[in-house]
């Protein structure tokens, strides 16, 4: 009856051959396992809290793309809770949803939760594992903000260019793990250490939309002051907001204009972006595997620091000679 049980759950020890009879007998009797029954048994729901801003963000809906895929592969139910623009919404989830102890686990996706946010999570007894940014005494997957952006302005220095603007986050963005502030750092200390002053009208602020960008971008390009040669983004829609104001004022990208951003946006190679692919999908199947592994009684790193694959496209190349 053990050996059913394990085979039925997909958890445990047992032979592939033996796994594969009992679900074929299974599948023949029309058995569907009951996990409430489970749940009495094990002291499990398995189900998950995943706890993110908004679905509206094409990294944010990625992530959970990924985790719910995870969590379906391994037999669990999802329970999602967004924290929206207030301060209100988050308060609710953490005192009161996630204080009902149906989950297993949780995963908090770019929220940077403080010391007592923390504690009130741990004291629940579940696992927690962080997306976005370290965590204080939580296992976390996150990119290096600062080393990453100053990885990208470099590659713009190394092409030649000297005359470079920076799109970056408006302060609604900065309320967890301060992104848009990492992501100018990195800018700033490539711009320094190349002997390269910032222009302070090409730091320009929106918000991580296409449209958004366009708009800023626009006026950027078109200032009477002087336009830029290259343009890092703080993100790929920004970035590609940033390509289509340039088409539309008439400008050749990588010609007159050299764009590059970070994230890995699908729409990245329909534009010929280069960017730095922090694969999102992949980065909520890992958190799921991390709170699963947690689940099981292993221990998991407190800050898991994820590279992003550096991907050259079109959009960047050496900057116009001066006429």
């Amino acid at each position: 009856m053990a050996t059913v049980s394990r085979a039925l759950s997909g958890r445990g020890n047992v032979s592939e051959r033996s796994r594969q009879r009992v679900l074929d007998a299974a599948a023949e009797l029309g058995f569907v396992p009951s996990y409430n029954a489970a749940s009495l048994a094990s002291g499990r729901t398995r189900n998950i809290g995943i706890m993110l801003p908004t679905v509206q963000r094409w990294f944010f809906s990625s992530v959970l793309e990924g985790a719910s895929g995870a969590l379906l592969e391994a037999g669990y139910d999802l329970t999602l809770y967004t924290t929206g623009e207030g301060p209100g919404q988050r308060h609710s989830v953490l005192n009161d949803f996630l204080l009902r102890q149906r989950l297993d686990g949780v995963v908090a996706v770019s929220l940077e939760l403080s010391p007592d946010e923390v504690e009130q999570l741990l004291r629940v007894k579940r696992p927690v594992v962080g997306l976005g940014g370290p965590i204080q005494g939580i296992a976390t997957l996150h990119i290096d903000d600062v080393e990453t952006a100053r990885r990208a302005t470099q590659h713009l220095i190394n092409l030649g260019h000297r005359d470079i603007a920076h799109l970056s986050g408006s302060p609604e963005f900065e309320r967890d793990f301060a992104l848009p502030v990492n992501r100018r750092v990195g800018f700033e200390t490539a711009m320094h250490d190349a002997g390269i002053a910032v222009r302070p009208e090409w730091l320009v602020r929106t918000d991580f939309t296409v449209a958004g960008s366009h708009a800023v971008a626009k006026r950027l390009l078109a200032a009477p002051s002087g336009r830029p040669t290259a343009v890092f983004a703080a993100s790929d829609e920004m970035a590609i907001g940033v390509i289509t104001a340039a088409q539309e004022l008439g400008l050749r990208v990588p010609y007159d204009l050299s764009v590059i951003g970070i994230d890995g946006h699908e729409l990245g190679e329909v534009f010929g972006l280069t960017t730095f692919d922090q694969a999102p999908r992949r980065q909520g199947a890992d958190a799921v595997h991390m709170l699963l592994r947690q689940l099981d009684g292993d221990a998991a790193p407190l800050g898991d620091i994820v590279e992003p694959e550096f991907i050259v496209r079109r959009s960047t190349a050496t900057p116009p000679q001066p006429r």
